[in-house]
């Protein structure tokens, strides 16, 4: 069978389509999804309250070193599913990062609600793109893009909020998931043209508090 040139472009844009459809949220035939053995006609206005995020913008961070995030996705906030969106509430204490890590399946809008933070995007070719935000300011991180936060100004935690073109981002970080994996020592030591004990010695370090 020959295919002329306009019936390939079309097969492509098809093939397209059908990639872009699977690699977001799928589309919902009712309003919203109603969790299993339950009843539309009981629930209240309570299914679509999330409660998880009451105080943390007033929270005192002094004495605590690591960063914390609370997320409402639909593992914590079961009306989500299926409406393509979620939330989470970043903390980060005096010095404290938020790894470099990947969101598989939304783009991330992180609004700066106080204190001061570092970010980072890495592209597909490679580039950093860097930008040092205060109070107010918004930064989009393109989906399935490598990136990071990190408040490196002394005095001052720093508290945002992020919201997800997902139910069900996922995050994959970096650290976590090259060193506390499974992933043989050997091919860890391969690709960072180091030696196993190296390698020994971070996932010790990634394990610990």
């Amino acid at each position: 069978m020959k295919f002329n040139g306009a019936c390939l472009v079309a097969i492509l844009v098809a093939f397209s389509s059908v990639v872009v459809i699977y690699a977001s949220d799928p589309d919902i035939l009712t309003d919203f999804v109603v969790p299993p053995g339950q009843n539309a006609l009981n629930l209240t206005g309570d299914f679509f309250t999330f409660t998880g995020f009451r105080g943390l913008p007033n929270n005192n961070l002094t004495g605590q070193t690591t960063f914390k995030v609370t997320k409402a996705v639909a593992a914590e906030f079961p009306a989500l599913n299926g409406l393509g969106v979620s939330m989470a509430v970043l903390q980060f204490p005096v010095g404290s990062v938020n790894p470099p890590h990947t969101h598989p399946r939304a783009s991330e809008l992180l609004f700066l609600v106080d204190g001061s933070l570092l970010v980072g995007v890495v592209d597909t070719t490679g580039k950093l793109f860097t930008q040092t935000l205060t109070k107010g300011d918004l930064f989009v991180f393109p989906k399935g893009l490598l990136h990071y936060q990190l408040n490196m100004y002394a005095g001052h935690a720093a508290t945002a909020v992020s919201a997800f073109g997902s139910a069900n981002a996922g995050t994959v970080s970096l650290p976590s998931t090259l060193f506390t994996s499974g992933i043989p020592v050997d091919v860890l030591a391969k690709s960072f043209k180091t030696d196993t004990h190296t390698i020994d010695l971070l996932k010790i370090a990634l394990k610990s508090p």
